[in-house]
Parts: C-alpha cells; structure tokens; sequence
C-alpha cells in the first residue's frame, strides 16, 4: 500500500494542472486515469490544435447554478498565467476570432508540456488504471486494477458525460453522491441540435450550407456562424445556444444580421422589378439556402430572414456534446479551494462541476483555473 498527500482521479487538463500545481509546492502526489494517454479531450480539441483559452474570459462567459462560483479561480488563474507556461515550453500559438488562442503546431505539444511539468514535480502517473473501491476514515483510500493508495486529499477530475467513445463516464457524480454531495442533473452542452422527424428532408438538402446568423433562445442570442447538417443545425452560434436551450423550447434565428430584412428586399425589388425574390435572396444568403426557403410575399420573406424559429427534436446527446452542463453542485463547495465544504479531504474540479464555459477557449480556462486552485490548497 503506498501513501501520498494527494490522489487526484482524472488525467484531462483539471487534472494534470492540479497535480502540476501541487507537485510543485512539494506533495507526494499520484495522478490516476483509465485511460491509456493523458490529457485525451485536449488531443482533439481545436481540430488538434487545442483552444487552450481565451484571452477574454470572465464570469459571464460561464453558465452555472451560481454564476458568481467561478469569479475566485478565474481571477486568480488567468489566460497570462498559462500563456507564461506555454512560452516556458517555447510552445507557438496565435490567436483566431472572439480572443480564441490555439496551438501553432499540435495539441500533443499542450500535453507534453503538461506531463513535463508533473515529471518536474515528482507527480506518479498512472494511467490504463482503474479505481475500483473508494473508503473514507482518516484519510482516503483508494483501491485500483492493481495497487491500493492512501491520501489525506482526493480530487475528483474525471470531468463529464460527454464523449463517451473517449472514455467519458459519471464517475465523479457517483463518488460525490457517495460522499452527500448535491449534484445538478447533467446534459449535453455545446450540442448539434436536430430537426423534427418531418422537417428532415428540408434540412438534409441543405446539409453543408453554412452562413452567419444570430441564434436566440429567450433573452440569450449569439451571433456566429450557423451551419446545416442531415440531422439539423450546428455551428459556432447554434452550439453556443444548445447550453442555454431546454427541451420543447424554441429557437430564433435571424439570418441577415445587421439588415434590415424588409427594406433590402423592397429597394431591391424596386430596382429589380422582374428579377424573382430567390434571385434578390440569394445577394444575401448562400444560394441554395435562398431558393429553398424564397415565399413570393416581400413580407412574409422579410420576417422568416429575421425571425427563423425552429422547435429542436432535441440534442445530438452527449455523444456529439463537447462538454456537460450541470454537474457536482457548487453550493457544496469553496470557491477558493474547490474542497467539499462538508467532506474533509476531498475536492472537485473542472468539468465534474457545475460550471460550464462557452464554446472558444474558456473551459479549457476553468480546467487550468480550478484545477491550480485545488493544487495550491491540497
């Protein structure tokens, strides 16, 4: 039976920043996965190039049952601060839109410098190993496939439901139901969403057509890219506003942002008398897009542009999800240490709590974040 100061479950970025951070201060620490690589949902992020944060982040970049729960960690690990390690690696990165950093070269330099760092801090890492059995009296003990560890600290990092062909499971939920922690019911974020089962064949036709928009759900919009697929609607925008979506709402989408829809058709239509409004459309959307959808009242035609509203038959699950909303409760938690406030010992980080960032950088930003505040507190 080995002993360590700290046991933290779950290799992804919450994980390895917590040990690297507290390995450093000099605790013994192990780092435990089921999986046999590390860091495994940062390897596809970025189409493999990892949006490892955003240079914009704040609180309400995030979605929470307490919004207010992330302001500690975020403040104070910042973008800066992880940039500062990016440059200590000599790791390239540029920026795209919205504040978006991403890796010049691969993802796998992200994780490289990440399993550097533990290396450098004396962190044991165990990977293909599987916890079977978790006790609780002094400290934790933590049985695997293999060994059993004691530690006084036991971090819970094994982040979400989402992509689950990458090994994704419940298991923090469960070991912190285990331990009488609140969780708040997990569901697919930052989501494809489908068309209803008679409106597929018009989707499916135009699977591939891509344009800008603003899609809104209640008093939430975002104004991104939209993109049809065979099954509904992606895209930065509709993925954005899947967190914010609840099943048997709508969804509005304007689809000329920034015109105004009916004075652009009539003007044209004056100019163009006998030009047919899927000709005029089309000056505004993409072709296709403009002779599916081009009724023959300018009326009419004008509301559709800017007021789209469409009934989601529901998500694409937390198969296609690139992350889980709702999670461990954050009322059960301090926003400073991210320790459970009734269970001595034991702590939650990253996408196994109830916080949730939009698409773009930020919860690779709350990985880093709570993950340091954990490795500072443990």
């Amino acid at each position: 039976m080995a002993s360590f100061d700290v046991i933290i479950i779950g290799a992804g970025a919450a994980g390895l920043m917590c040990a690297i951070t507290a390995g450093a201060r000099g605790k013994r620490v192990l780092l435990i996965d089921h999986n046999s690589q590390a860091g495994a949902k940062i390897l596809i992020s970025g189409g493999g190039r990892c949006n490892f944060t955003n240079t914009g982040t704040a609180p309400q970049n995030f979605l929470s049952e307490n919004p207010h729960f992330c302001r500690s960690a975020l403040s104070r690990y910042t973008p800066s601060d992880f940039l500062a390690l990016m440059a200590k690696h000599s790791i390239a990165w540029h920026e795209k839109t919205l504040g978006q950093l991403f890796c010049v070269g691969s993802a796998r330099q992200v994780v490289a410098m990440l399993l550097a760092e533990c290396a450098a801090s004396g962190v044991a890492v165990k990977l293909a190993t599987k916890v079977t059995g978790i006790r609780k009296a002094d400290g934790f003990t933590v049985e695997t496939t293999d060994e059993t560890h004691t530690a006084p600290a036991l971090v819970l990092a094994t982040g979400g439901l989402s992509i689950p062909k990458m090994g994704a499971t419940g298991f923090s939920y469960d070991v912190a139901k285990r331990f009488g922690l609140k969780v708040i019911t997990p569901r697919p974020a930052l989501v494809p969403l489908k068309a209803k089962p008679e409106e597929l064949e018009f989707y499916k036709n135009l699977s591939g057509v891509s344009l800008p928009a603003i899609a809104s759900c209640g008093s939430t919009a975002f104004r991104e890219s939209i993109l049809f697929t065979h099954r509904g609607l992606s895209g930065p925008a509709i993925l954005q506003i899947s967190s914010h979506w609840r099943e048997g709402q709508s969804i509005s989408l304007d689809l000329a942002p920034g015109i105004d829809a009916l004075r652009f058709l009539k003007e044209r239509k004056h100019a163009r008398p006998k030009a047919e409004l899927k000709t005029i459309l089309a000056e505004l959307l993409p072709q296709r897009l403009a002779q599916a959808m081009a009724p023959t009242d300018v009326t009419r035609l004008a509301i559709l542009l800017k007021n789209w509203t469409m009934t989601p038959d529901g998500s694409e699950g937390f198969a296609k999800a690139e992350v889980t909303a709702g999670g461990i409760d954050t009322d059960q938690l301090s926003s400073k240490t991210m320790e459970a406030k009734a269970v001595s010992g034991l702590y939650a980080i990253g996408e196994a709590v109830d916080v949730t960032g939009w698409l773009g950088g930020y919860n690779f930003q709350w990985a880093w974040a709570s993950g340091w505040c954990a490795g500072q507190a443990v």
